[in-house]
């Protein structure tokens, strides 16, 4: 497997026309309590990351240090052409949907000849469906910017391991329901739905803005 690090034109790390764009990872955020999202990005409430999030950044950096001693540079559709024929690996692939007004960086995807894996790391091998619907959102902006009709799978991973411990194929029924959860969050964005906050206790305590949030569980 040939490792890749593609050379992408800065310029279109920023968000130049007047869509609205939000982050893949507030779908994880959404299926855990999208009263998160209001807090955070509605409400501007700073809260300072927790002891999962720092570790979560260390192992991150540590991994793409370790990648990038082996990776070559090259651009993404050099890597697209180059995976026809062989199995390509890259690390940190930033994807950006127009269509769809989402964007973010894919832990790690495998190109190969029949499919492309699309990996996000995770910490402990347990599927929730928020962390399902933010793999399924970077599938989703990885496709809107290719060109190819190879198949998409989903996959997580445990972080620091090589334990992939789900894995689905993002096919035309799992790309419908992911399109209508990114519309929603547009939507709680534009103020034309109202952010419901989790009944679930446990999620309230264990959540960072609990101090700051007006509509938490009772404990």
């Amino acid at each position: 497997m040939k490792y890749g690090k593609p050379i992408f034109d800065q310029s279109k790390l920023k968000i130049t026309s007047d869509k609205k764009y939000f982050p893949i990872s507030w779908l994880n955020t959404q299926g855990f309590c999208e009263y998160c999202i209001k807090l955070e990005y509605h409400d501007e409430i700073k809260v300072g990351p927790t002891k999962a999030m720092l570790k979560g950044t260390q192992e991150h950096s540590a991994l793409e240090a370790k990648f990038l001693e082996e990776a070559e540079e090259t651009t993404f559709e050099e890597m697209m052409e180059s995976s026809k024929t062989a199995e390509m690996l890259s690390r940190e692939m930033w994807v950006e949907s127009e269509s769809y007004g989402i964007r973010g960086y894919i832990d790690e995807i495998w190109m190969t000849p029949e499919e492309f894996v699309i990996i996000d790391d995770k910490p402990g091998q347990r599927a929730y469906s928020s962390t399902i619907n933010q793999v399924y959102g970077y599938c989703l902006a990885f496709k809107d910017i290719i060109n190819d009709d190879r198949r998409i799978v989903a996959s997580l991973r445990q972080r620091g391991t090589d334990n992939i411990f789900w894995v689905a194929p993002f096919d035309t029924r799992v790309e419908r329901a992911t399109i209508e959860l990114v519309e929603r969050v547009h939507r709680l964005l534009n103020g034309e739905e109202e952010f419901i906050p989790t009944k679930n206790a446990n999620k309230c305590r264990s959540c960072r803005f609990k101090t700051h949030c007006d509509m938490k569980c009772e404990f």
